[in-house]
């Protein structure tokens, strides 16, 4: 009878020989391989016939190595089908899943079809999927315990909904990124319905400007108008605007360009936006206060970058409708984004250039607008769309009188039509919006028309409209924003391929053909009748820079200005901002 001693060896060689063995036996057992499907439909593995041009043969191209984070490579090698196998060596029973997280043997690419069945790695889509499963839950945990363990500041200011701050994180992404107070740990301050404290954050700054460059020339004209040519930059504006503490934004925007405005004899600085958003805010939704534009036209809030054309056309800004005043107004939108509301009260028309009027009067302007969207396409996120509007704006004047008057679509130069200083109590102007982006094809259309109560009694009505199309060569389409920053506007156009000349490839941008015909009738207050006919093409380098080309021909009758007149202008403009 052996002794334990003795019994050590016997065992010894007894476990050599199993493991020795058991390799062999385990490959034996083994089911047969599944192939997977063919090497071109792969997202890691590439067909051999990828490279025609190559001279070498297909067992040459096959031979690659796939490797993974913490294990040594796998050979592979391509099957006479197109199919792939896979050679490694034994793979212990508790890998399972797309990892592969085992130690490998390393050897030299094989030729296609030399390896043995038994050779070939089986593959377990089971197995992958319960892989995949247990790091859902892994996932799930962690997330519970972060937000468990993790507080958000303490504070009192407004909380927002994590998806409203960003649609792709979640409550516990933002608890991970509350602070922590003197070491110590704070119960979170998260509401029944999801919503969490934001307390802690701080305001996003970022910088920007606009660069416009004009160059209008008055090729020919009735000898009647005082026309020169001349070079301006239109824009040429600094801004900054951010986010910060859950539910705030803001904008200011000055614009160094005008040599005087308003009187100011001196060079000025206009304050173009001056605004801070409170956002969502319940039933109102958001709300502004500051200096920034009148909600009402669909021209007049789509900015200044985003129009088609060198300047809005006649009977928009500073005719019927207002540019940026100084007050407070709300927007709001459906749940299914298709329609927006929006109302406005300002004061009337404080100087840009002076930043202030020091009178007991100040006059007030109220605006209302509505839109929807009788059609939306989703699935291309507006690229085939139909957009209407109306409503509805007010003007009691400070100083008991108004203006109307324009310029022949250019910055400067002559007014061609002009009312001048007329006594008036007060106006009311309603306008309807009419909108289509067809693929590459795009019409917009509105129309005015404005009541005027004249000092002692007496009321005048006046009319108004544009129609312009345009269509991108190169197959882009308008860009439409449902919910923007003035509610539902047009927002910036982006090409396809940006321009761009380096040796062997260039890219051609996008290039957009434009028509417009603009019309305002003053006749009511014995100043005429203007029309005009705007023919034109824009070149976009990218989607903040743009080259614009313009034929501009306007016509007006005898009460104008100038009397009956018309004209051709040239109009250029090289136009980028960031």
């Amino acid at each position: 009878m052996r002794g334990p001693t003795r019994d050590l060896p016997y065992s010894c060689l007894c476990l050599l020989a199993i493991a020795m063995l058991w390799p062999a036996v385990a490959r034996a057992q083994s089911p047969a391989p599944r192939r997977l499907p063919a090497v071109e439909e792969a997202t890691s593995i590439y067909s051999a016939e990828s490279d025609p041009a190559s001279s070498k043969s297909k067992n040459d191209q096959a031979g690659m190595i796939a490797s993974w984070e913490g294990a040594r490579p796998i050979n592979t090698a391509f099957s006479a089908n197109n199919a792939v196998e896979w050679s490694p060596s034994v793979i212990p029973e508790s890998v399972e899943g797309p990892f592969l997280q085992a130690q490998f043997q390393a050897s030299e690419p094989v030729a296609a079809g030399t390896l043995p069945e038994s050779q070939l790695l089986t593959i377990d889509a089971a197995a992958i999927l319960r892989r995949l499963q247990r790091q859902e839950e892994e996932l799930r945990d962690l997330r519970r315990q972060m937000t468990e363990r993790i507080p958000s500041a303490p504070g009192t200011s407004p909380a927002r909904s994590a998806t409203e701050s960003n649609p792709f994180s979640t409550a516990s992404q933002h608890a991970e990124a509350s602070s922590w107070k003197d070491g110590k740990v704070a119960p979170e301050k998260k509401s029944a319905d999801g919503w969490i404290d934001v307390s802690d954050e701080k305001w996003n700054v970022k910088l920007g400007g606009h660069v416009q460059m004009d160059y209008p020339l008055w090729a020919q004209h009735t000898s009647t108008i005082p026309a020169e040519n001349y070079f301006e930059f239109r824009r040429l504006r600094l801004m900054a605007d951010g986010t910060g503490y859950g539910v705030y934004d803001f904008r200011l925007q000055v614009d160094y360009e005008p040599e005087a405005g308003d009187n100011v004899a001196t060079p000025v600085v206009d304050v173009k936006d001056a605004y801070l958003s409170a956002n969502d805010v319940p039933v109102i939704q958001r709300w502004r206060i500051g200096n920034f534009f009148v909600p009402f036209g669909l021209e007049q809030v789509t900015n200044d970058t985003n129009n088609s054309f060198l300047e809005r056309s006649i009977p928009t800004q500073n005719i019927f409708c207002g540019d940026r005043e100084v007050g407070f107004a709300t927007y709001g939108v459906s749940e299914d984004l298709d329609t927006t509301w929006t109302f406005g009260s300002f004061f009337d028309r404080i100087s840009e250039s002076r930043k202030e009027r020091i009178d007991d009067r100040q006059g007030i302007r109220v605006s209302s607008r509505f839109t929807h969207l009788l059609y939306y396409d989703e699935p291309s996120k507006g690229r085939y769309l139909l957009h209407t509007g109306a409503g509805l704006f007010y003007t009691h004047f400070y100083d008991k009188l108004t203006r109307f008057r324009a310029r022949p679509q250019i910055h400067e130069g002559p007014f061609l039509i002009d009312s001048g200083d007329i006594g008036a109590v007060d106006d009311l102007t309603g306008n309807v919006e009419l909108a289509t982006v067809w693929g590459p094809f795009s019409v917009q259309h509105e129309m005015y028309m404005c009541h005027v109560n004249l000092n002692g009694g007496q009321e005048a009505q006046l009319y108004g409209y544009y129609t312009h199309a345009s269509y991108f060569l190169t197959g882009e389409n308008r860009i439409y924003e449902r919910y923007g920053q003035h509610g539902a506007q047009f927002g910036r156009n982006v090409p396809y391929s940006n321009f761009f000349m380096v040796p062997g490839c260039y890219g051609p941008g996008a290039w957009e053909l434009k028509i417009r015909n603009s019309y305002l009738d003053l006749s009511q207050l014995n100043s005429g009748q203007y029309q005009d006919l705007t023919v034109g093409v824009n070149w976009y380098w990218s989607d903040r820079t743009r080259v614009m080309f313009e034929w501009i021909h306007p016509w007006t009758t005898a009460q104008t200005v100038f009397g009956t007149t018309q004209a051709n202008i040239l109009g250029m403009r090289f136009d980028f901002n960031w």
